[in-house]
């Protein structure tokens, strides 16, 4: 457990390093405390990473600090996190606070508020008029909350005289202010002790509840649901909490906090949004919204303050902050007429349309292809008839990955070694493009945020160096010839998350770049044409509607031009688009596809052509029923249907994006998902260990 949170020895609390130290072997009664004890932990690693937060600009919180010894900044994917969990809640309270200006009285209670700096902020902001504050915490969190408010005269002075001593539950109470030490699961101590508190069961109140009833066993968090419908007749409910288990983000996210033995429970009642709607409904409230974090953020927060909070900090984790934010929710439920006003009112016309897949009733097969292998943000070479070669990409341990080859054998595949006549150095997210007259141009990519690859490089290589056999003890590595093109012309910015394939034009190759993004830009929208015989940057007539500016899309070569699909488009919102970039006599045309039903938005896929049909595997969408699987469509009925993953032989969480994939001999129709995975969240990193196989059989016989 942490132990850099102050108060902690103010009451000799000991907190070991190991939660195995602390996990029952006989005892219920040790294992309800122990279990407790790591939900206390939660507070303290939830409240650092809002210092976090705070201290890099996302939201103004100055009394946060106070309740730690020194500010440990997290990565900016926590930052981002906590930003919209704290924007959420803020958004709820201001809410309550202007729907309620002109009642007599208000309140707010806060379940399990921890070292929340709520009352503090308010106050500050003078906006507590005719307000009480609650807050109710395990009795152990209370009494170090109320030591560090009465050690720090910074939040002792925001108390009033009216302080008086601590008695029974009440830790600290003043005019404004209540600090209990109650466990919320105990509905009759509750009761009695915010009486006691003061608590004025008719005035309008807003319960907060921040990732606070989901550790309790369902039945319970139904209980505490159903009774402050019951007993707060004019009420807000506002919650803030996890959903969807069952996807690999979620398993992951589950298996973390049932590592910590802070277990979710109402995950398995209560999965999605909509269960969560139910629940309060049901639980006697009248009246119910719950929006996903993605839906939020996109719908409520105003464009400029996203582009504020983008902007504080390098950024190139789209799909782990939508994933996150896919998988947490922020509720609001009333009872009374009145606080039916402070409900969420999400935008009627939201930037994310909810589309529903064309499941088809078959589900591919899916199985582990028995070679350790991983690595994010790789480019792949398929060099026909039998290897892969891997370019980049980064490592579990975030080095670069380097260069290393798959060579597909009698009995499946090998991994083999790879020997560069030159340093590529570190690149992630850039592209490999097959030339026509063998080899493969590796263009853009970077090693961090901040420094995007510049040159460009032609990779060659004898096949007949690489070995036949699986890779052995004392076997010579393949030999790779890398050379650096030393282009002409003037240049396109430098960029990664774009896309690169082979156009023809006038009898001539030209290496085609579209997209992508960089340090100084969120998302490009220029097509860039780069002549392979003259190694020269050049301008090709293009007509046509361009295409929205876009990173993380897919552009396979087709019929001497490129069929694009989907991506990640400006305001941080996903693409479903198909658009063709067609040879014409001047030079190019941009021909958009309307495809039926439209494919469901997304990015960070994969896609190859095979004869008229676009293959789209994985990627990252949004509100939408599970997750991507392999979505084909025919260019010529511009139809499209989309498939299920199959992989219950696949023992792990299998997470497609930041990945990259081969399509193998159309005899044997089989893709190839080589790498992929990232951070989830503040639960680890997760990457896939092992490359896996689709069958495609199904879908192109």
């Amino acid at each position: 457990m942490p132990t850099f949170i102050k108060g902690l020895n103010a009451f000799s609390l000991s907190f070991p390093e190991n939660l195995a130290d602390i996990m029952p072997t006989t005892s219920k009664k040790k294992q309800k405390r122990s279990s407790d004890m790591a939900v206390q932990g939660t507070n303290d690693s939830s409240v650092v990473s809002k210092v976090s937060a705070a201290a890099r600009g996302y939201f103004r919180d100055n009394f946060l600090q106070h309740f730690v010894c020194k500010v440990t900044r997290r990565a900016p994917l926590i930052n981002r996190g906590y930003y919209v969990r704290w924007k959420a809640v803020d958004h709820c309270v201001r809410r309550f606070f202007l729907i309620t200006e002109k009642c007599p009285k208000r309140q707010i209670l806060s379940l399990g508020a921890g070292f929340d700096s709520l009352y503090f902020r308010l106050h500050a902001d003078g906006a507590l008029d005719r307000t009480v504050v609650f807050e109710v915490d395990f009795p152990d969190v209370t009494r170090r909350k109320a030591a560090l408010i009465g050690s720090n005269i910074t939040l002792r002075g925001m108390l009033d005289s009216c302080l008086t001593p601590p008695a029974g539950p009440v830790y600290m109470s003043s005019s404004q202010y209540r600090l209990l030490g109650v466990d919320v699961r105990e509905e009759s101590h509750m009761e009695e002790a915010l009486g006691t508190a003061g608590l004025d069961w008719t005035a309008p109140t807003l319960i907060l509840s921040e990732v606070v009833l989901t550790y309790m066993e369902t039945q319970r968090s139904d209980a505490v649901i159903s009774w402050a419908a019951k007993l707060l007749p004019q009420s807000l409910f506002v919650m803030y909490e996890q959903i969807h288990p069952h996807d690999p983000f979620g398993c992951i996210m589950q298996e973390h906090f049932l590592k910590l033995n802070s277990t979710l429970h109402a995950l398995r009642q209560y999965p999605d949004t909509s269960a969560q709607r139910q629940r309060f409904l049901q639980k006697g409230w009248e009246q119910c919204v719950c929006l996903d974090m993605n839906g939020f953020y996109l719908e409520l927060v105003p464009e400029e303050e996203r582009g504020q909070v983008e902007s504080l900090e390098p950024f190139d984790e789209h799909e782990e902050w939508h994933q996150k934010c896919s998988h947490y929710f922020i509720l609001t439920a009333s009872r009374g007429s009145l606080l039916e006003e402070a409900l969420l009112v999400p935008s009627p016309v939201s930037p994310v349309p909810s589309f529903s897949p064309r499941w088809s009733p078959t589900a591919l097969n899916v199985r582990p292809v028995p070679v350790c292998l991983e690595g994010l943000g790789m480019a792949s070479f398929w060099m026909k008839p039998d290897q892969v070669l891997l370019i980049g990409g980064s490592s579990r341990a975030g080095r670069g990955a380097g260069t290393r080859g798959l060579l597909r054998v009698q009995d499946g595949w090998r991994s083999v070694s790879v020997e560069l006549s030159a340093d590529l150095g570190v690149r992630l997210y850039h592209t490999a493009t097959p030339l026509p007259g063998g080899g493969v141009v590796v263009y853009g990519g970077r090693s961090s945020p901040l420094s995007p690859a510049r040159d460009l490089f032609k990779v060659t290589f004898d096949p007949c160096s690489l070995p036949a056999a699986a890779e052995s003890e004392g076997e010579d590595p393949a030999k790779v010839n890398v050379e650096r093109m030393e282009c002409t012309g003037d240049p396109p910015p430098p960029r990664w998350r774009h896309t690169a394939a082979v156009v023809s034009h006038r009898g001539r190759h030209f290496l085609f770049v579209f997209g992508g993004k960089n340090q100084s830009d969120s998302v490009l929208g220029d097509g860039c044409f780069l002549s392979l015989e003259q190694q020269l940057w050049t301008e090709i007539p293009v007509e046509g509607a361009a295409p929205a500016p876009r990173h993380s899309h897919s552009a396979c070569s087709y019929q001497g031009g490129v069929l694009m699909f989907g991506g990640l488009g400006g305001g941080g919102v996903p693409l479903g688009d198909m658009v063709v970039l067609r040879p014409s006599e001047r030079g190019f045309c941009w021909e958009r596809i309307d495809v039926q039903p439209p494919p469901v938005p997304r990015y960070s896929h994969c896609a190859h052509v095979t004869g008229d049909r676009l293959v789209v595997a994985g990627g990252v969408w949004m509100h939408s029923d599970g997750v991507p699987g392999v979505v084909v469509i025919d260019i010529n009925t511009c139809s499209s249907m989309e498939f299920r993953l199959d992989t219950i032989s696949v023992p792990w969480p299998l997470m497609l994006h930041s990945f990259c994939s081969e399509m193998t001999d159309p005899e044997e129709p089989e893709l190839l998902l080589i790498g992929g995975g990232g951070n989830c969240f503040s639960f680890g990193t997760h990457v896939n260990p092992q490359p896996v196989s689709v069958d495609l059989r199904p879908v192109l016989r």
